[in-house]
């Protein structure tokens, strides 16, 4: 491990986490904590319904603001079941230490609903670096460059 990691904090909040074997990485090389659905009994997620707010069982502690963690799907669950985050990617900052909980959607048009089952791994979570630029406001007008005066999406096909 490198010495510039930070140490995070993990509250545990549910204690059937470590039974189902968390906190894990998929692999040796994964880059994505896996996040396990803490329920009581299984979520069915309509096809096109709200998003269901899931408890993940645990408070992180980031608490160095040059990092934060990054909330994704599983790969799988995605592309084969249509199950993605109904905020597309969540972002933890460094300093909120509540429950994390996983927007989980059904994106699917039609069918049958998604079943989530207590303990199944639903997401993952990636802890990266944050750079925190200066920002100026600028007088200048229009695009400095070419890119941009043809409006948004312009730059081919």
């Amino acid at each position: 491990m490198s010495a510039d990691l930070p140490e995070v904090g993990i509250r545990l909040l549910d204690p059937r986490l470590t039974g189902w074997g968390f906190p894990r990485w998929g692999s040796a090389l994964s880059a994505g904590l896996d996040l396990h659905a803490c329920l009581d009994a299984p979520l069915d997620l309509m096809p096109q319904a709200a998003p269901a707010l899931i408890p993940a069982g645990f408070a992180v502690l980031i608490r160095d603001p040059g990092w934060c963690g990054l909330v994704f799907p599983r790969s799988g669950l995605g592309h084969r079941a249509g199950l993605v985050l109904g905020n597309g990617t969540g972002v933890i900052d460094a300093d909120y230490e509540g429950p994390l909980l996983v927007s989980a959607w059904n994106r699917n048009p039609a069918g049958d609903p998604i079943r989530i089952a207590p303990g199944e791994r639903i997401a993952q979570l990636v802890f990266t670096r944050v750079a925190r630029p200066r920002l100026v406001v600028s007088d200048e007008g229009g695009p400095g460059s070419a890119r941009g005066g043809g409006g948004f999406g312009s730059s081919g096909r």
